[in-house]
């Protein structure tokens, strides 16, 4: 009888540490310092957003889903307070080198210019939360 608390509390853990994995965080993907503190150069500029919003309807939205609060149990809600967290630089670095892990691909092919107008699109949309 003592098992049963034992095996209840291992699957609870288990079924924990699945809905965290899905919901694509990774504690490890972590941009470097130097990136990290690269500033956008477009910052203070909003109406670029819009071109962000085009690459990423045609290059993010299968995963993260046509808002970007999430298409599918990998991809993260791009609006939460989790992602809105990161700097400009961290989220230029993740958009540029992708999470092999965590099935983000490497968009590190898009010119730089449309990586930083993502990032303002990214930045957008804790407006519409």
């Amino acid at each position: 009888m003592r098992r049963f608390p034992t095996l209840l509390l291992l699957l609870l853990l288990a079924a924990a540490m699945s809905v965290s994995a899905q919901q694509g965080s990774d504690p490890s993907w972590v941009a470097p310092d130097k990136d990290s503190a690269r500033t956008n150069p477009f910052a203070g500029k909003p109406e670029l957003a819009a071109g962000g919003q085009k690459v990423f309807s045609r290059s993010c939205a299968a995963c993260h889903g046509d808002e970007a609060h999430r298409a599918s149990t990998k991809a993260p809600d791009l609006g939460s307070e989790a992602v809105q967290a990161e700097s400009d630089g961290a989220l230029f670095w993740k958009i540029t080198n992708g999470n092999t892990r965590k099935a983000m691909p490497s968009w590190g092919s898009l010119p730089e210019p449309q990586r930083w107008q993502l990032v303002l699109y990214i930045r957008s949309l804790r407006e519409k939360k």
